[in-house]
């Protein structure tokens, strides 16, 4: 019913830029926080950075200055600018969405997971 869809990703050298965008589309009521997580092997996931439906954001702190994150609430998408990217920002890289959706006459809210993306950076 609910589909968060990841692009973007790839193989860049470090200093290079990428942007990636998440797209959620089904019966999507509304959208509240969006964001970006990441998963290096071996490591647990981590937060990259988070914006809220008014817009207000919240990074890590190795990102800041870095990346840059936004959406567009008519195409409830957000999007991650990543620039002067590091080795050590290989990882895949997830959004999430905590959203209502709507099935029938009813209403849930739930957090949704796109299936992530590979960013490497090479040195």
């Amino acid at each position: 019913q609910v589909q968060l869809v990841e692009s973007g990703g790839g193989l860049v050298q470090a200093g290079g830029s990428l942007r990636l965008s998440c797209a959620a589309s089904g019966s999507i009521f509304s959208i509240n926080a969006m964001g970006w997580y990441r998963q290096a092997p071996g490591k647990q996931r981590e937060l990259v950075a988070t914006i809220t439906s008014g817009g207000s954001t919240n990074y890590q702190d190795s990102v800041k200055g870095r990346f840059t994150i936004s959406r567009d609430n008519a195409k409830n998408t957000v999007y991650l600018q990543m620039n002067s990217l590091k080795p050590e920002d290989t990882a895949v890289y997830y959004c999430n969405a905590n959203l209502t959706y709507y099935s029938g006459s009813f209403y849930y809210r739930d957090p949704y997971w796109g299936q992530g993306t590979q960013v490497t950076v090479s040195s």
